[in-house]
């Protein structure tokens, strides 16, 4: 029987990282985390058109049942909820997400939980089974994405360098230097683009009309940008606003400004009561220093626990 929407909600906060539950009082996220269940996990399990629709645009010619979502029972009573996903709606990337559970997962459970998502999902042939962890690793597993967050009323700028401003902006004007500072990062390092990319303009478009797109400039100059986004899926429960870009124009790298985005777009956004969460590669070290530095946690992510294509 599949759980009750309060139930996976409980589930998922008891997983999470400890210092998130001293942000946001349990009872306002477990209303939040049911929502968002019950809007996804629950639907994608018991509504057969939904299934069929994600099979004609995902997976077409497989059968809508193939797309359902799975309560699944793993064994040493760990259950999971199995979702089958594709990256950035990638076709040639699919996965089985197993992000509702009823417990962490351990090193031993992991070779019956690949067991089961490639009996449910084997006609797919997802590539990894997606876990997470408040910890930074299971092992077994291989990294993914990190959150790295922090309430906005702690992150403070300090010791700016000069010149450096976040400019509200009105317009999407800078798209196309924005792509070349992304190249430019993938031809330094080619492993980056596996693990970040420019979002669509649209995207961009839609955070500048509600305030959440600024322009990097340093000197008066465009150096690049940074936007957020009200994005309650990729929250963790919590009232937050999560990064949606942020990016350097080559000549602006190496010179210090990166830890100083992040505080300076929480000061930027509209309200200081939410939380900035964002997500980073594990192995995008860059980012994740320049994060870290500026005061924010890691509060867990996603793991991939490979699986044997068929």
């Amino acid at each position: 029987m599949i759980p009750t929407a309060e139930q996976l909600a409980r589930y998922t906060l008891e997983r999470q990282h400890p210092i998130t539950r001293t942000w946001v009082d349990d009872a306002t996220r477990l209303a939040v985390l049911a929502e968002e269940h019950a809007a996804l996990d629950i639907l994608l399990a018991e509504d057969l058109d939904v299934a069929a629709q994600r099979a004609e645009r995902l997976t077409p010619g497989k059968p809508a049942e193939s797309m359902l979502n799975r309560w699944v029972a793993v064994g040493n009573d760990l259950h999971a909820m199995l979702s089958m996903r594709f990256e950035g709606m990638d076709v040639t990337k699919p996965f089985v997400d197993a992000t509702p559970m009823t417990r962490s997962p351990l090193p031993s459970d992991l070779p019956a939980l690949a067991a089961i998502a490639q009996e449910v999902y084997g006609i797919h042939n997802p590539r990894y089974v997606r876990l997470w962890s408040a910890e930074p690793d299971v092992p077994g597993t291989q990294p993914d994405r990190r959150f790295l967050a922090a309430p906005i009323s702690e992150l403070q700028p300090h010791d700016v360098p000069p010149g450096l401003v976040l400019v509200p902006a009105k317009a999407v004007e800078h798209y196309d230097e924005a792509r070349r500072a992304y190249d430019a990062v993938d031809a330094d390092h080619p492993h980056h683009a596996d693990e970040a990319s420019l979002q669509d303009r649209d995207d961009l478009e839609e955070a500048a009309a509600e305030g959440l797109l600024f322009d990097v400039t340093v000197n008066g100059e465009w150096a690049g940008y940074t936007a957020a986004v009200i994005k309650p899926d990729d929250a963790l429960g919590l009232p937050a606003y999560v990064v949606l870009e942020l990016v350097l124009a080559k000549p602006y790298r190496g010179h210090g400004y990166g830890p100083h985005l992040s505080t300076l777009l929480a000061q930027a956004l509209p309200d200081p009561t939410r939380i900035l969460i964002g997500t980073i590669h594990a192995d995008n070290h860059g980012a994740r220093t320049a994060a870290l530095t500026a005061g924010r946690h890691d509060i867990g992510g996603w793991l991939q626990l490979p699986l044997v294509q068929i």
